[in-house]
């Protein structure tokens, strides 16, 4: 019987044994995932936190096909800096025509008026041609203006023209085409110009064989300076 019972505790005690090693393993096991941080997928976004990449744009940022509004700047021409602004055309302009008292007739003074509601230019001078010239546009005078004459909605710029001087051969005419340039110098010179009849206050215009004509400005004075005071005429 000493025996039997000495045998009974020995197990009892690989029993317990056996236990305590199982517990310790289940408690290291649950201490190695301490300190480590929730899945993110399980983690809701704190207050202030950046918006996904997804998410829209603040308002104003985002260019809309046809919507000049977005974060593209304006144009600019190539290597000086500044914004480009269109060259103006036929659909920009209403032209007019017009004499000075006391002056034979030997200028002739062509105003242009944006009508459209953006900026546009009138670069270099204008190509003008009188009655059923074939030929080239006549030739520029040296009045180049300190500024390109850039004309906002209703604003006007002008170029004056030298028709003939007294004793040489004429003709009459009561109409002249008119064309505009680019930023190019001499850009757009055969494209077709369009055909503007004189108005009824200068009626028919005198053209002598060498007229000429001055550069765009938007200061009238400086053409009408140039026609008469520089001894170009």
């Amino acid at each position: 019987m000493r025996t039997v019972r000495k045998g009974w505790k020995t197990c009892t005690l690989g029993v317990v044994a056996v236990a305590a090693l199982l517990s310790s393993a289940a408690c290291d096991s649950g201490g190695a995932d301490q300190g480590k941080s929730p899945t993110a997928s399980g983690t809701p976004t704190a207050p202030g936190a950046a918006t996904p990449s997804g998410s829209p744009s603040p308002a104003g940022t985002t260019a809309r096909p046809g919507d000049s509004s977005g974060t593209a700047g304006p144009s600019q021409s190539p290597g000086d800096g500044t914004t480009a602004i269109a060259a103006c055309n036929d659909n920009d302009l209403s032209i007019d025509t017009s004499g000075w008292r006391q002056d034979s007739g030997q200028h002739l003074l062509i105003t242009a008026t944006n009508f459209t509601d953006k900026a546009c230019t009138l670069y270099h001078y204008p190509y003008v041609r009188f009655g059923t010239d074939i030929g080239g546009p006549i030739a520029p005078t040296d009045s180049k203006p300190q500024a390109v004459a850039t004309i906002g909605p209703k604003e006007k710029a002008y170029a004056g023209v030298f028709v003939f001087r007294p004793g040489q051969q004429t003709r009459t005419v009561t109409s002249f085409s008119l064309g505009y340039q680019d930023r190019a110098p001499g850009s757009n010179r055969d494209v077709a110009s369009l055909d503007i009849r004189l108005s009824d206050e200068v009626g028919s215009l005198t053209v002598g064989p060498n007229p000429r004509v001055t550069h765009w400005n938007t200061d009238l004075r400086a053409v009408e300076d140039f026609l008469f005071r520089s001894g170009n005429s």
